[in-house]
């Protein structure tokens, strides 16, 4: 059987590539800080930031093919703090695809909506990266730099995600539902739009790539949405008390690192190849038959 390394096993998305990815591959999956068993999946504690640490799986695992999905994504975390996120976003990236380029084995790399500057949506591919914090820029940086080592890269760009907690992850509907079950305020943005997917589906997009791309895509949905507007739907759907669902815009809100307006993806390029991301009604839907 093919051998797929994940990295980031224990976030959010890498629990669901696993979970899709185990039906056709033996998967090697990496963690670092939050220790879990996935059934069918030999789980390696492993820094990635560590060079001899990432030679030694390499040659261990003898993988097939990697998907690299460990960052820190968190904006506001990179922004304070640069130096340790870019460890992990840009030189660890930078390495996994030179390795990969030793071994002339498929790479997929998830970069982030947030390479753009949020003025000229939607995007394609093809537009220019502009940045405005420190993770979209760390992740362009990591794009270019992986795309020199080994140019047969799958760039995949992932918009914002949501789905099923993980036993060691969130997306960011949990601790919405949770606001407004508790009858507590929830103040959303009716100004940031991005073009959401679920984590399944997302895991399905890279799997293409993997497989189909060398270069970089785009693996947004099909609708572009204001976080506030998704709520709407969220507490339609979930049948959630709607009183306490309130809009705000991104200035009244202080935060580390500055946010886009506007980053919704161009994925065309992506559905032609077979990409097919539900309505998010269907995908939220999908959510409380889980």
């Amino acid at each position: 059987m093919k051998k797929l390394l994940i990295t980031g096993a224990s976030g959010f998305l890498g629990w669901h590539l696993c979970q899709l990815a185990k039906q056709e591959w033996e998967i090697y999956g990496t963690y670092l800080s939050h220790p879990l068993e996935i059934p069918g999946i030999k789980m390696l504690k492993v820094n990635l930031t560590d060079f001899r640490e990432l030679q030694r799986i390499f040659s261990d695992v003898k993988p097939t093919a990697v998907i690299h999905t460990a960052a820190h994504s968190q904006p506001n975390f990179c922004q304070t703090h640069p130096e340790e996120s870019h460890e992990i976003n840009v030189t660890a990236s930078c390495n996994i695809a030179g390795l990969c380029a030793d071994n002339s084995i498929p790479c997929a790399f998830t970069s982030t909506d947030l390479v753009f500057d949020g003025l000229n949506a939607p995007y394609r591919e093809s537009d220019s990266v502009c940045p405005i914090n420190l993770y979209g820029e760390q992740k362009a940086i990591a794009e270019a730099g992986m795309l020199e080592r080994y140019p047969m890269t799958a760039i995949c760009r992932m918009p914002l995600m949501f789905g099923a907690a993980t036993p060691t992850a969130k997306s960011f509907i949990q601790p919405f539902i949770q606001t407004l079950k508790a009858e507590k305020e929830l103040n959303l943005f009716i100004d940031e739009f991005r073009t959401p997917v679920s984590g399944k589906t997302a895991a399905k997009g890279l799997l293409l790539a993997l497989e189909k791309v060398n270069s970089i895509i785009h693996l947004g949905g099909k609708e572009r949405i204001s976080r506030y507007d998704f709520g709407k739907i969220l507490v339609e759907i979930f049948q959630l008390p709607a009183t306490k669902l309130q809009s705000c815009r991104q200035q009244d809100v202080k935060m580390s690192a500055a946010r886009p307006a506007d980053v919704s993806l161009d994925s065309s390029k992506a559905f032609a190849l077979g990409y097919e991301p539900l309505s998010l009604r269907k995908e939220l839907q999908e959510l409380i038959i889980e």
